[in-house]
């Protein structure tokens, strides 16, 4: 989660800061905190995490409008807090004193509150009018029945909704942390093979490159999944604590994409 973070602190720099131009570097190194020890829970560090790096430039010049791919339209950061989220991803040292991230079995399900609550802040950004009439309709329907009940009638339960995020968004690029991260995720908003696409291309081609993850993936999306003009490519990354963070982009122009239409064929 690293990377949005650091969009969003570029993006209020550069609202202060007209006519300039930012660097951004995202990087994981895991040489310095690979794990000498036997104990299984720090070990899966040693075989998830990969070495990965990406850079990107922001500005905003009005003349780099014109040569500029994607423009960034929201980042939102969830912070998520419970009594089990802050140990899920955790730095200490094992029974022997060798220092190493312990990695928990909650992690999915905590990553799957924190995600939710910043989906909710997420949705009136980007879905369309109908569709948050139709989330808003059933929190209504399921406020009353919970009211029902505590009167003491009997009520059916009712799931919550879950938006159709494909009706806001044309791509998706999800944290490679791992098959059941992006399982779970496809799974919860319903996505197809093609939308999780650039995801599974990612994790087994390069790993979980963590924070920099994101970036192959936005490649992969402008080089192979026919990113055009207008469409909006939604990242969304992980981190310890627990976080959950989120950004859409809009495409204003992707000249490999038009470059691949005219040839006919995609390049790897």
């Amino acid at each position: 989660s690293a990377s949005l973070i650091s969009i969003e602190l570029v993006k209020n720099i550069l609202a202060g800061r007209p006519n300039s131009t930012a660097l951004i570097m995202s990087t994981e190194i895991i040489t310095p905190n690979l794990y000498h020890g036997d104990e299984k829970s720090f070990l899966l560090q040693n075989t998830l995490f990969r070495c990965g790096g990406a850079a990107m430039i922001l500005s905003n010049k009005w003349s780099d409008g014109f040569s500029a791919s994607l423009k960034l339209l929201n980042v939102v950061r969830t912070q998520y807090v419970s009594e089990d989220s802050f140990g899920c991803v955790y730095e200490t040292e094992d029974s022997t004193n060798h220092r190493g991230v312990r990695l928990s079995k909650d992690i999915v399900k905590i990553a799957g509150r924190a995600m939710e609550r910043n989906f909710t802040t997420l949705g009136p950004y980007v879905l369309p009018i109908s569709e948050q009439l139709k989330t808003l309709f059933w929190m209504i329907v399921r406020y009353i029945l919970k009211k029902l009940k505590e009167f003491g009638y009997q009520t059916s339960k009712i799931d919550p909704y879950i938006p159709d995020f494909k009706r806001g968004i044309d791509h998706f690029c999800i944290h490679a942390g791992g098959r059941g991260v992006i399982d779970g995720i496809e799974k919860n908003l319903q996505l197809t093979p093609s939308h999780v696409e650039a995801s599974r291309h990612a994790l087994y081609t390069y790993g979980n490159t963590s924070s920099s993850s994101i970036w192959y993936e936005l490649d992969y999306v402008r080089n192979h999944m026919n990113l055009h003009r207008g469409q909006r490519v939604l990242q969304i990354a992980f981190g310890s604590g627990f976080k959950c963070n989120s950004a859409v982009w809009l495409c204003i122009n992707n000249k490999k994409s038009l470059k691949h239409s005219k040839n006919g064929k995609k390049e790897d």
